[in-house]
């Protein structure tokens, strides 16, 4: 039977429409459902947002996505991928220094070694300023000179300067601290002799080399170390440093040779490979035991071939540095 608007209702308590009383009451189970049904959809969603077994990472069985960078702590923001930054008691991260390396411990531990490249690659540009005449004790010299260069244009200056990098490589290694009197590009030209002897002295070295090849003529071949001779004039006074000096280049002196391969001079010395003079301010002008070694001649094509050899000039410092290592006893 239908119902609808326009047919008028059957009397109430009337027996003839059964119908009439059951499809009002299913119309009023229909409504009361269809009104709680959105509360209670509502009411789930809810309850699965706020547990999260909801959500399509815990169906997927993923893991909930990460915080956005807004909400993490500096110490979070700044950990790298992988990473658990450390926090303090205060709940910052803690920002611990890295270790200090301890200083070399070697035989030279304690010892002062002063290491003077001979020259400057700029002296060449500064003639009138390296012509200056300074005050060496016995005489008066120039302030410093260009030094010699091989036939092929190789320059004295840019060989003393790798060598003495290389020979304080090599004493640092012993634990020596090493002193240069001058660096690559540190200034145009110089320093003068005055103060290359001045800064051997005021860093109370224990033992100073100023590092030189020779530039006579062809056939004149090896090295030779020069010593200081007995002076005292003016400000030179080398009485306390002659001894020791000579100690110090006997060592160099057999130890260059036995590293290298190099003999001791041809053209002087008489073949010891040690030769005394007053008239090098360097030498005239230090309180500390100092030496000269000319190790080689840059104008004879065979000793060239070798002080032009990166791997040679390892040879030379290393032969040098041993010498140093013995004299101050290591």
């Amino acid at each position: 039977m239908r119902y609808d608007d326009s047919s008028p209702p059957p009397e109430s308590g009337s027996s003839a429409d059964p119908d009439r009383h059951w499809f009002t009451r299913r119309s009023t189970l229909v409504v009361g459902i269809a009104a709680l049904a959105p509360a209670c959809l509502a009411g789930w969603v809810l309850t699965q947002t706020l547990s999260g077994t909801g959500s399509d990472a815990s169906r997927s069985g993923s893991a909930p996505q990460p915080a956005s960078h807004a909400s993490l702590s500096p110490g979070q923001r700044d950990a790298k991928p992988g990473s658990t930054p450390s926090t303090s008691p205060t709940g910052s991260p803690s920002t611990t220094a890295a270790p200090v390396p301890a200083p070399v411990k070697g035989p030279l531990t304690g010892k002062t070694v002063v290491v003077d490249p001979g020259h400057n690659t700029g002296n060449f540009k500064h003639t009138d300023e390296i012509d200056q005449q300074v005050d060496i004790g016995t005489n008066r010299k120039e302030c410093d000179t260009t030094g010699t260069t091989t036939n092929s244009g190789y320059m004295e200056a840019e060989f003393t300067m790798d060598v003495s990098k290389r020979l304080r490589t090599a004493l640092e290694a012993q634990g020596a601290k090493v002193v240069l009197t001058h660096e690559t590009g540190a200034r145009a030209w110089g320093p003068c002799i005055t103060e290359r002897a001045r800064i051997g002295n005021e860093a109370n070295a224990d033992a100073v080399v100023s590092v030189h090849a020779d530039g006579v003529s062809a056939g004149n071949r090896g090295f030779h170390i020069i010593l200081p001779a007995k002076v005292k004039s003016g400000a030179a006074d080398t009485a306390k440093i002659v001894g020791p000096s000579r100690e110090l280049g006997e060592r160099i002196a057999g130890n260059f040779a036995r590293t290298t391969g190099s003999a001791p001079a041809n053209y002087l010395g008489g073949g010891t490979g040690l030769v005394v003079r007053d008239d090098l301010g360097g030498l005239n002008l230090s309180t500390r035991p100092k030496v000269f070694i000319e190790c080689g001649n840059m104008r004879d094509a065979k000793d060239a071939a070798q002080l032009t050899s990166p791997q040679w000039r390892q040879k030379a410092a290393q032969g040098i540095a041993d010498g140093i290592v013995g004299f101050l006893g290591g």
